[in-house]
């Protein structure tokens, strides 16, 4: 018999690719968006039923599943929002979740978020998410894994948490520490289209970002696309420059920059999803139909498929 997982706050469904590719079945999923729900439809079919809002959820309604995964909201815990922990209504799903667990019992759960959590409130909201969890009945173990550990060039550190149901605790669970051959960026930088190459006006504005006080006599447009691949975020007031990766993608980020044959690119949505773990001919599919947009929002907000991966496959070590 198969083991099966309950996709929850699923996004576009890294989850799903992650534990599908380990021969694990998805049995339903929750997602609130419906862009996301659209783009998880795309890449996996509409057979699987949308559950709606977790907090709406009657546990009772759901199906049976051996394993509760969910990416939970993390504008909450962020260092790019207001940290406001459990005092924000997002950061209350935690709660809808428990509730959940509790009340479906499975074997094991797998829930990500952003680094910052663990150190909110000098560790406190961590501690209250722990003393949750553990009592529902399970053994916690939490563990912070960056991405570029795990074969994807993208510096996205996030913390992952995983409980074993007390009565088949044997030990702590074991994270992995990473997983996949390093590979070089320009394998995710392929998106030759024209459209992506900067705008005249955009590079107007590129070049005036260049003289504002913080970067005025910094950097010289010659010396910066002499560098193949190079990357450059612009989202701060000052330049950011990347060799071999990219900064963490996040929801608002569009302005992730990159030079390839001495031109100013932007980051586009293929590539992006790929830089999330998708394969290209999945991000392809996702580029055909939806704005780019929506694509770079929807990447920014997903877990990476391969260190997923990689925690998955040592919890079906616990599966049995």
């Amino acid at each position: 018999m198969s083991k099966t997982f309950f996709d929850f706050c699923s996004g576009i469904g890294s989850a799903h690719i992650a534990l599908k590719n380990l021969g694990l079945e998805c049995v339903g999923y929750s997602e609130i968006d419906e862009k996301a729900e659209a783009t998880y439809q795309l890449f996996h079919g509409s057979s699987y039923k949308n559950y709606g809002d977790l907090m709406q959820i009657v546990p009772s309604s759901l199906p049976d599943f051996d394993l509760l995964v969910a990416g939970f909201p993390c504008q909450t815990f962020s260092i790019v929002g207001k940290r406001k922990g459990f005092e924000d209504e997002r950061g209350k799903i935690i709660y809808g979740i428990s509730k959940i667990i509790e009340a479906k019992k499975p074997k094991m759960f797998l829930l990500e978020n952003v680094k910052g959590l663990v150190n909110i409130h000098k560790g406190k909201v961590l501690e209250n998410i722990l003393i949750l969890l553990n009592q529902c009945g399970y053994q916690v173990s939490y563990k912070v894994l960056s991405s570029e550990d795990f074969g994807i060039p993208q510096m996205r550190e996030r913390v992952y948490f995983v409980g074993i149901r007390r009565d088949l605790y044997q030990g702590n669970f074991m994270f992995p520490t990473q997983g996949g051959a390093k590979k070089n960026l320009k394998d995710f930088l392929v998106d030759e289209k024209e459209v992506f190459v900067v705008s005249d006006s955009a590079y107007t504005t590129f070049l005036r970002f260049l003289e504002n006080k913080y970067n005025y006599g910094r950097y010289h447009l010659e010396d910066l696309t002499n560098q193949e691949y190079l990357v450059l975020d612009t989202r701060q007031s000052d330049l950011r420059l990347y060799y071999d990766k990219i900064p963490t993608l996040r929801t608002g980020r569009q302005g992730v920059l990159y030079i390839k044959n001495r031109q100013l690119r932007k980051l586009s949505g293929l590539e992006a999803l790929m830089l999330q773990g998708f394969d290209r001919k999945m991000a392809e599919k996702a580029q055909q139909h939806f704005s780019q947009t929506h694509i770079l929002s929807q990447a920014g907000n997903a877990m990476t498929v391969n260190v997923m991966q990689a925690i998955g496959k040592n919890i079906l070590e616990y599966l049995v």
